[in-house]
C-alpha cells in the first residue's frame, strides 16, 4: 500500500496494539474548551490530526501527545488521549523516554518554531539523529506567539518584532535542511490551509518507522499575520508551490506556463520554465534515497520569500531505529548476565567510612 504522496505505508505502527472498534474523530476530542485566537492556523491542525487518528485503529489509551511550551504546546489538552505538556524544549527527550520503554505507544511530539529549534534545538536533533520511533509536529508560525510576538529561530531577517525593533539580524533556521542535515529518516512539510495535503502527509508519517518530522506552515493571526498568505492565494500558489510526489518528475505551474525543476552543469537544482528544457531533463523525485543530498537540495530552493515553496515527503528511508536496538541490547544484556541486585550492592566499587 502507498499514500497519495508516493510513498509506501511502512509499518511504523507495527508493535503498538489495534483495535477492530469503530473509531472517530469525536471518540479523540476532549472536553476541553479550545483556547486559542480566532484564525490560529492550530485549529486546522488538530482537526486533521483528530480526523484520521481513527483510520490507525489505535485505541486512545495507546496513543501520546507530548508538547513543550508554546501555543501549539495546548494540544494535548485537547486530545481525549494521554498526554503530557512539559517543559520548554524538553518533549524530544521526554518523548524518547515513553517510545523506548512503552512499544506499545503510538508517540507524537507537537512543538512550535521557537520551542523545537531554540531552547529545544539540540533535544530535536539528537531524536532526529538517532532515529527514535516518534511522529514530530513542528508548528511554524515564524514568531513567538505565547510570548507575545517576540522574534523566533525562523523569523525573517530583518523582521521588525517586540525583541527586534529595528529589525532581526540572525539568518534563520530552515526546519527541513536542519533535520535533514541531522539525519531525520523521514522529513515532510505542509501547510495548515491545504486540508488534503496535511492530513495525508501526516498519514504517511504516522505510518514510518523511525524518527518522521513535519514542519507545518501555520498562521499566527495575532502576531505574524499572513506569513503564508501567498501559498494560499489561488495564483500565486500554482505559481510558488512545487509538490513532491516519490518516483514523479517535479513540476508545477499553471496549465499555460509549466515550470520544471532541474540539475545546472554544476549539479545545483534550479527552476526553469519546461519549453526551455528537454522532458528528460526534469528531476524524477527519490524520497527514499540512502543518501540525503538530493533532499536536501530540494529544501534549499526557496527561501524565506517562499518563492518557490517545496512541499511533500523530502526523505522517507528505513533504518534501525534508537528504541527498538536499546530494548534488544537490554534483553541479550540480562540474558548473558542476569540482573543480581545484591552483587550490585556489594561489589567491588563499594567502601567503608
Amino acid at each position: 500500500m502507498t499514500t497519495n504522496l508516493g510513498i509506501p505505508a511502512l509499518g511504523g505502527l507495527d508493535e503498538v496494539p489495534t483495535t477492530d472498534e469503530q473509531q472517530k474523530a469525536k471518540d479523540f476530542t476532549s472536553d476541553q474548551e479550545v483556547r486559542w485566537c480566532p484564525g490560529c492556523g492550530d485549529y486546522a491542525v488538530l482537526a486533521a490530526v483528530r480526523g484520521f487518528l481513527p483510520e490507525l485503529g489505535i485505541k486512545r489509551e495507546n496513543t501520546v501527545f507530548v508538547s513543550g511550551i508554546g501555543c501549539s504546546s495546548r494540544f494535548p489538552y485537547y486530545m481525549n488521549t494521554y498526554g503530557m505538556h512539559s517543559i520548554h524544549g524538553r518533549a524530544p527527550t521526554i518523548a524518547t523516554g515513553l517510545a523506548t520503554t512503552r512499544p506499545d505507544l503510538n508517540v507524537w511530539v507537537v512543538t512550535g518554531d521557537g520551542d523545537a529549534l531554540s531552547i529545544g534545538g539540540n533535544h530535536l536533533v539528537h531524536a532526529l539523529r538517532r532515529n527514535v520511533n516518534l511522529t514530530i509536529l513542528l508548528f511554524n508560525n515564524r514568531i513567538y506567539g505565547l510570548t507575545k510576538g517576540q522574534y523566533s529561530p525562523t523569523s525573517d531577517q530583518g523582521m521588525v518584532t517586540k525583541s527586534t525593533p529595528v529589525g532581526s539580524l540572525d539568518t534563520p533556521f530552515n526546519p527541513v535542511s536542519l533535520a535533514l542535515g541531522a539525519e531525520a529518516s523521514f522529513v515532510a512539510r505542509t501547510l495548515d490551509s491545504d486540508r488534503a495535503h496535511l492530513t495525508e502527509t501526516l498519514r504517511a508519517a504516522a505510518n514510518h518507522r523511525g524518527s518522521a518530522l513535519v514542519e507545518i506552515y501555520q498562521n499566527c493571526p495575532i502576531f505574524n499575520d499572513g506569513a503564508f498568505d501567498v501559498l494560499k492565494d489561488s495564483d500565486e500558489k500554482q505559481r510558488r508551490l512545487i509538490p513532491l510526489s516519490h518516483g514523479e518528475p517535479i513540476t508545477f505551474g499553471p496549465e499555460d506556463e509549466r515550470y520544471g525543476v532541474v540539475r545546472d552543469s554544476g549539479g545545483q537544482l534550479q527552476v526553469v520554465k519546461l519549453s526551455e528544457v528537454d522532458e528528460s531533463d526534469v528531476v524524477v523525485h527519490d524520497a527514499e534515497a540512502d543518501d540525503s543530498a538530493h533532499a536536501f537540495a530540494l529544501s534549499r530552493l526557496g527561501g524565506q520569500d517562499l518563492d518557490p515553496t517545496v512541499t511533500g515527503i523530502f526523505r522517507s528511508v528505513q533504518r534501525p531505529t534508537y528504541d527498538d536496538q536499546a530494548r534488544r541490547q537490554t534483553s541479550q544484556a540480562a540474558e548473558n548476565n542476569p540482573p543480581d541486585l545484591q552483587k550490585l550492592l556489594t561489589g567491588n566499587d563499594t567502601w567503608t567510612i
